[in-house]
Order: structure tokens, then C-alpha cells, then sequence
């Protein structure tokens, strides 16, 4: 590249500064400024915060300024192919970033005025009603018009239209609901409807509707009680399933002569009473055959229960054994728990010697709390306002795998916390970026896990000095390692 196509990063984000503050967008703040020339790095970059974003819905609550940020992307990739020159890969990067901060902030907005809308949204689609197909769809595109409405600056008419896109998307939770659970049930009714169900078996029929439509009814008034919709939809189910085995046997029976009908439910009888041990009874007529099979099977079950009974009293009686030996048993299991505390405070007190020698002076702080080893990391350091792990605190975190690995594998919560500069809100979400980054190294390394170990965020929540100087801030902004050994 000839030096003279080469131009300063710092004057292309300082002309895209005033370019998009000319246009009425917000100019960008710190986190939109490319710092780092790697156009490579910065693209992986973007594409995670795009991802990101996708995660937080972005992409629906601010859909163009997304759409946008998407864009820019595909043509700093696109340019990067090309070998084109680096400060217009840069240039469009960062304008790719901007346009991601206006979607943010966008989306805050979006989420404060359709609040109740987003909520229902959510509800519907995690009841299944993205499998409605365009009925979902269609609803979908309206929100997609209140979302743009916002974008616009037309707040009026987002407020105007919503309550109608929350009605449909509300509509679309119930259909969603009702169809998870009664779709089959409905599915087979209509099917035995289709089949003449009308003609050939009238009363299973109407008992099959009528407890279809108790449960419809009952989803529409109680959707959230998930329990009693299974059981009125496995009701109903059953019901529908019935209907269509009295269907097919009546079919049968319609073709058989009314002495074939008799022998078959006769055959039915009979190979009932030889399970049950019963002597042949068909020289009786059928309910007097049934009545024999249903005192042979209330006999059997009197001897279960007959039996049921003297297990249970044998159990009593070894539990009263074992209520005496355990009583002479107590004082010896009494030394032997009281041995094991000892040798676990003792491991536990030996794991934390080792710990405090792994780390130099003033590089951590060990402290014991109940069954737990906490490392204050008091020399860990991130940028202002970044997350970013940098190099120079590779060793400090190779010697907290050093450390983890003393206890095996522990349970462990990275602990991020910050001082009182600057908001609140901001400060806690920056402490969990960061405890997440070091949850990410550690992972990486093979340290743990990744179900072994966690990522918390406690902003200034939790200050160890006081913030009024500056030697208390340092002291409050700090990584905290905790660690949970595993019982032995």
C-alpha cells in the first residue's frame, strides 16, 4: 500500500464522528472507537457482538439498524478478500459498530414502550407458536411494525397499535397450547367424524366430544396450570382413542351373524377365566361367566393384600432391630464422624498452606470462609472499561490453575466486582463481562470443567475499602477465585 492511500485511524474515527452526528445519529462512545489495527481481530470482534445481539433479540427490537450492522459486516469481509486498503476496512468497521450502539439503544427502547408486548411474545413462542406456520408469521410482521415504528422516532403509532399485536400474539399462545396438548385429541376426532363415527357408534362419540370440549374450555380459562391440562388432555385423548376401537369393532360386527358375534365375545370370556385358573364356565350365560372372573380377581387381590400385610410387619420388626443396634452402635459412629471433620479440616488446612505458597507476595490474597478458599487476585487488570484478559496477566492466571488443581476438581465462582465510578448498572455488567472472560480462560486451559465452574457479577455491590480515594478503588476492583472442594 502507498503511504499516500494510507490514512490516520484516529482522523477516520474522528470524520465518522462528525459524519453520523451531521446525519442526527448519536455519536459513539468509547467501545465503538477501533483501537487495535488487526482487521482481522476487529471483524471476529463485531461478529460476536452481532451474535450477541442476535441473543438479545436485537435483531427484531431494532431490526434495521441491525440489519445494517449485518450489512457493514459482510462488506468489511467482503473488502478484507479484496486486500482492500486497511482504513477503509477499519473505517467500515467501525461504522458497523455504531450502527450496533444505535440498535442497542433502540432496543432499550423498544423493550420500555412494548414492554407487555415483548412479554407475550415470549410466552407464545415458547408455548410453540413459531409452528403455526403464517398465522405466526403475519403476527410477527406486525410486531416487526411496531419495532420499526420505534425506529422511526413514531412512538404514537407504536403505542397505538400494540394492544392489537398483543391480543394476537396472547390468541397465539392459547392455539399454541391447546395445540401441544389437544392437537392429537382433535386430529382423531375429526377423523372418526370423517368416518361416519356419527352412524356407527353415536354415544362413544358424543362422550368423546363432550370431554374434549371440557378440556378446550379448560385451557382457555386456566392456560398456566400445566398439570391439570395434562390430565384433562390424557382424558380426552383416551376418550378419542376409545371411540375409534368401538368404531372398528362395530364394523365387525356388522358383518358377523349374530351367533358368530356371541362366540367371539364368549371366546373373550373364556380365555379370561383359564388365565385366572377357573374351571370352564361357558355353559353359563355371559354375565354369569363375568361375575365368576370378577371374584376370582377380587380373591387374588385379597391375597396380595393378605400378603402386602405380613411384609410390612416383617419390615417393622427389622426396623426395631435395627433401632437397637444402631443405639449400640451410636457411641462408635459418634467418634468415627468426629474423626473425619478432624482429617477434612486438617486436608482443608494443608490445601491452604499449599494454595498461599503458589502465589507470590502481593499477587493474592488467601483467606478461609466456613468450607470455602477464596483468592483475592490483587494484582488481575483490565483496561478502563474493557474485558479483555491481557497478557500481562497470563502468569497470575497460570498460577491460579496451580492452585485449582491442588483440590482436583472443586467447584469454582469467579467473582467480578468493580468500584463506584460511574453507573450502577453499567459497573455490574461490566464485572460479569469480566468474571466471564477469566470463566472463559480458565475453561479454555483445561482448568475445569466447564460445568465446574461459574461466572458472577457483583458490579460495586460488595466494596473492601472505602471509594473516596483512589488507593480504596483499586482495592475494590478486583477478580475474586472461590473455591468448593469436593467432599472426599
Amino acid at each position: 500500500m502507498h503511504p499516500s492511500n494510507r490514512l490516520n485511524i484516529s482522523w477516520i474515527t474522528l470524520l465518522l464522528v462528525l459524519f453520523l452526528s451531521a446525519c442526527g445519529g448519536h455519536p459513539p462512545t468509547l467501545s465503538t472507537v477501533v483501537e487495535n489495527k488487526d482487521p482481522v481481530e476487529q471483524l471476529v470482534s463485531l461478529n460476536n457482538d452481532l451474535d450477541t445481539a442476535r441473543q438479545e433479540n436485537l435483531n427484531v427490537l431494532s431490526p434495521r439498524s441491525f440489519a445494517k450492522a449485518e450489512r457493514l459486516y459482510q462488506e468489511a469481509q467482503d473488502m478484507l478478500e479484496a486486500e482492500t486498503d486497511l482504513s477503509e476496512i477499519l473505517l467500515k468497521i467501525t461504522a458497523g459498530r455504531v450502527e450496533l450502539q444505535r440498535c442497542a439503544q433502540t432496543a432499550q427502547i423498544a423493550r420500555t414502550v412494548l414492554a407487555d408486548v415483548i412479554k407475550v411474545r415470549e410466552l407464545a413462542l415458547a408455548s410453540g407458536a413459531a409452528d403455526l406456520g403464517s398465522e405466526f408469521t403475519a403476527t410477527e410482521d406486525r410486531f416487526l411494525r411496531l419495532t420499526r415504528a420505534i425506529e422511526d422516532n413514531d412512538l404514537d403509532s407504536a403505542k397505538k397499535d400494540k394492544a392489537k399485536v398483543f391480543d394476537a400474539f396472547d390468541q397465539l399462545e392459547l392455539r399454541a397450547i391447546k395445540e401441544r396438548n389437544l392437537g392429537e385429541a382433535h386430529r382423531l376426532l375429526d377423523q372418526a367424524i370423517a368416518n361416519r363415527a356419527a352412524r356407527q357408534a353415536p354415544l362413544s362419540l358424543a362422550e368423546a366430544q363432550q370431554k374434549l370440549n371440557e378440556a378446550d374450555a379448560f385451557v382457555t380459562d386456566r392456560r398456566y396450570q400445566r398439570d391439570e391440562i395434562r390430565q384433562k388432555a390424557t382424558e380426552a385423548l383416551f376418550y378419542t382413542r376409545r371411540l375409534d376401537h368401538i368404531m372398528l369393532q362395530s364394523q365387525r360386527q356388522e358383518t358377523l351373524p349374530a351367533e358368530q358375534a356371541a362366540l367371539y365375545v364368549e371366546g373373550l370370556l373364556h380365555q379370561t377365566a383359564e388365565q385366572l385358573g377357573l374351571p370352564d364356565q361357558r355353559d353359563l350365560v355371559f354375565e354369569g361367566q363375568l361375575e365368576g372372573i370378577l371374584t376370582a380377581i377380587a380373591s387374588s387381590q385379597q391375597q396380595r393384600q393378605d400378603q402386602h400385610d405380613e411384609i410390612a410387619a416383617l419390615e417393622a420388626t427389622i426396623d426395631q432391630l435395627r433401632v437397637q443396634i444402631a443405639s449400640l452402635e451410636g457411641s462408635t459412629r459418634e467418634e468415627r464422624t468426629a474423626r473425619q471433620q478432624l482429617a477434612e479440616e486438617r486436608r482443608f488446612q494443608k490445601l491452604f498452606s499449599q494454595v498461599q505458597g503458589v502465589f507470590g507476595s502481593g499477587e493474592a490474597d488467601i483467606y478461609k470462609q466456613g468450607n470455602r478458599l477464596i483468592i483475592r487476585l490483587k494484582t488481575m487488570s483490565f483496561s478502563v472499561g474493557q474485558a479483555v484478559i491481557e497478557a500481562d496477566n497470563y502468569p497470575l492466571l497460570t498460577k491460579v490453575q496451580r492452585a485449582i488443581a491442588l483440590f482436583g476438581e472443586p467447584q469454582a465462582v469467579i467473582e467480578g466486582h468493580t468500584d463506584s465510578t460511574g453507573l450502577a448498572a453499567a459497573n455490574l455488567v461490566l464485572s460479569q463481562k469480566r468474571a466471564e472472560a477469566v470463566r472463559a480462560y480458565l475453561v479454555a486451559n483445561d482448568t475445569l470443567p466447564k460445568e465446574k465452574i461459574k461466572a458472577a457479577g457483583f458490579g460495586s455491590e460488595r466494596p473492601l475499602a472505602s471509594d473516596q480515594t483512589s488507593a480504596g478503588r483499586a482495592i475494590n476492583r478486583r477478580i475474586d477465585i472461590v473455591l468448593i472442594p469436593a467432599q472426599p
